[in-house]
């Protein structure tokens, strides 16, 4: 005999919390980068949640409500030092500036893929670092070029990730 797996009118359909637990985990392993060991004498290391977050975006798009930014946020705002509410604030108006941009397309491919993500991290970094400067932070904003530079170099990869990820949680 068959087993079936019975289907309970009570909660979501078996199998759907899982696969959103996957995504949200891995925006929330990559936003804790900024706690690894490393010493540098200028930002470098890229905004791995905020990427994250970014790849399973382009790659998903209804993956997430737009509200999904906030929490990620808060959680990313905790470990990076940014002060408190500014990735919720800026990962959101990426996600509404996405959202927008994906109205007036008929389609995407991977360089408009890149394309937005560059910008959006670019915007993302300069507008933190503006963050940064009203609460105290000083540093110059030529500062941020290899940083941003890196950031979108690595994206590809970071979205390739996501799709890898995608294809395990799908599998399951």
């Amino acid at each position: 005999m068959i087993a079936l797996r019975r289907r309970s009118s009570f909660g979501p359909p078996p199998g759907a919390v899982e696969r959103q637990i996957v995504p949200i985990l891995s925006v929330m392993i990559a936003s804790l980068t900024p706690l690894l060991p490393e010493i540098w004498t200028a930002p470098i290391l890229p905004p791995f949640g905020f990427m994250v977050l970014l790849g399973w975006r382009l790659l998903r798009d209804d993956l997430w409500p737009v509200w999904v930014a906030l929490p990620l946020g808060l959680f990313d705002d905790i470990f990076s030092g940014q002060p408190l509410g500014s990735a919720m604030a800026l990962w959101t108006i990426a996600f509404l500036v996405i959202d927008v941009i994906d109205s007036r397309l008929v389609w995407r491919d991977h360089w408009q893929d890149w394309g937005i993500a560059a910008l959006a991290i670019a915007g993302e970094l300069v507008l933190a670092l503006g963050i940064a400067h009203i609460t105290g932070g000083a540093m110059p904003v030529l500062l941020l070029l290899p940083q941003i530079l890196v950031s979108v170099l690595l994206f590809p990869i970071v979205a390739r990730l996501c799709a890898t990820l995608d294809r395990f949680r799908l599998a399951r």
